[in-house]
């Protein structure tokens, strides 16, 4: 029976290992101060809420660039008011940045193409949240992910997706690995959730004002919030 693996934990060997090898840099001169020597990171966002602490966290270690890749989210007024978000939330960080430990935060944002989500869904639509439906969107945005990373010669790639707890972070990582190994390119493990950074994620949003939605995205996510309201 194989363990069950600490993401957190392998992240914060990474993290330590990017620490020390700075601090050997710095000492023999080798990082200019703008990150020249930092390794670059590639990440997959969903929305601003989810990003806010992951971004908080890692901009401490990594150059980042964050790929705003979300088919899955199917009303067009929904999606740009979730984008618009992330860009006002990345803004704001990088005006903080010579305040708070840090680099400062790129964006692209990529095609919005919900076809390419109904494609992936067909057959899947009456998957409960969290089924193979959501297993086969986190493939279609991380496939997406891990292919810009390649080409942008990028050291890793990873997602904000592990911070939810409605999310399989277990899941997430062996996509990922699996991408990792296809394209020549790394993957950090994760799993945000944890050092409590769910929690400081509704604090961050909070204390930026960011639109917090209460559904996934698509419209079976929103269908299931509908229904589960009815409920109460």
């Amino acid at each position: 029976m194989n363990a069950v693996r600490n993401y957190q934990k392998e992240l914060d060997k990474i993290t330590a290992d990017i620490e020390n090898g700075r601090n050997s840099e710095d000492k023999n001169g080798g990082d200019d101060g703008n990150g020249k020597n930092v390794p670059r990171l590639f990440l997959h966002s969903c929305c601003a809420p989810c990003s806010s602490y992951v971004l908080e966290y890692l901009r401490q270690f990594f150059r980042i660039t964050v790929f705003y890749y979300n088919p899955n989210i199917t009303e067009d007024q929904e999606y740009r008011k979730r984008v618009a978000e992330q860009k006002r939330l990345i803004a704001a960080y990088n005006k903080e940045v010579n305040l708070t430990e840090g680099y400062p935060i790129d964006i692209i944002e990529g095609d919005y193409e919900p076809e390419c989500f109904y494609e992936i869904a067909r057959g899947l639509e009456q998957c409960l949240e969290g089924g193979e439906r959501c297993f086969a969107c986190y493939a279609l945005r991380l496939r997406e992910t891990a292919k810009r990373a390649q080409s942008g010669g990028y050291d890793y790639f990873t997602t904000t997706l592990t911070i939810s707890p409605l999310k399989n972070a277990a899941k997430l990582n062996e996509i990922g690995e699996q991408l990792a190994a296809e394209h020549g390119i790394a993957w950090l493990p994760s799993d945000f959730k944890k050092k409590n950074g769910y929690q400081r994620s509704i604090e961050l949003s909070r204390e930026y004002g960011l639109y917090r939605q209460d559904y996934c995205g698509c419209v079976y996510s929103r269908a299931q919030r509908e229904k589960n309201i009815k409920k109460l």
